[in-house]
């Protein structure tokens, strides 16, 4: 029997029956319409597309004038994910990501680390998402 690995993310408060399906028919009647909201996965995927292009772009500049040196593509792509995992951990780069599908957060109203609130216990990865 294949287990069932699907989760739902919900409010910490919400009580009741469970529900049949993440989505509302009204995406405005639940406080995690970002989650299922297409126009906003959109948004975010398009900034997440940005914000790797930038990052790809800013290393291949500095390479290019001198200023980082590389010996393998095993190196660049450490120092990539470096850099696109400190700007993830900054609350700048969060902002920038709430800014992407319309939210104007103060920097000191991000939460930079949110709790995960798995509805039936940690799933396949653990307590991450990853």
């Amino acid at each position: 029997m294949e287990e069932n690995h699907d989760f739902q993310i919900v409010s910490s408060d919400q009580t009741g029956a469970k529900k049949q399906s993440l989505a509302k028919p009204d995406p405005s009647g639940t406080p995690f319409k970002i989650v299922i909201d297409p126009k906003v996965r959109m948004d975010l995927r398009r900034a997440l597309i940005d914000l790797i292009d930038y990052h790809d772009d800013a290393l291949a500049d500095h390479f290019a004038e001198g200023n980082l040196a590389l010996e393998s593509y095993k190196e660049y792509i450490e120092l990539f994910a470096r850099s696109l995992k400190e700007t993830m951990e900054s609350r700048e780069g969060v902002s920038y990501l709430l800014r992407s599908v319309g939210f104007e957060i103060g920097a000191g109203e991000i939460n930079m680390q949110p709790e995960l609130r798995w509805k039936k216990g940690p799933r396949p990865f653990g307590p991450s998402l990853l």
